[in-house]
């Protein structure tokens, strides 16, 4: 029987998905400035959070995966400052500010526990 989990069915890959949906949505709607001072470096951040996650699923040997999940989470860490700037500039409502953190929120938790699994897994 095949143990084989794809990176695409993992719950921390589907949920930094589903956020750089949500936040190239939210790029969409910015005006060319606002595009050019921070939406392309949010939209980045939070894009970076899935590649990384998919790169390090990638790698054979579980330190070389363990250091793209922790890339992984410090982009996330930098999306939520992002989310928070966005929030104080008025570009997203209290809302959506607080939907986002909860998402974010939800995969710093799950990804932390990823890594745990992936270091256990190693011993």
């Amino acid at each position: 029987m095949n143990n084989y989990i794809k990176f695409e069915d993992l719950d921390v890959y589907k949920i930094s998905r589903e956020l750089s949906g949500v936040s190239w949505e939210i790029f969409q709607a910015l005006n060319s400035e606002q595009k050019y001072i921070f939406g392309k470096q949010f939209v980045t951040a939070v894009d970076s959070i899935g590649a990384n996650i998919a790169e390090g699923y990638g790698r054979y040997h579980y330190l070389d995966k363990i250091r793209f999940y922790y890339n992984a989470r410090a982009s996330l860490f930098e999306s939520k400052h992002w989310v928070d700037l966005l929030h104080e500039r008025k570009v997203i409502d209290v809302s959506n500010h607080n939907l986002l953190l909860e998402k974010f929120n939800l995969l710093n938790a799950k990804l932390n526990n990823f890594i745990k699994a992936t270091l256990e897994k190693s011993k």
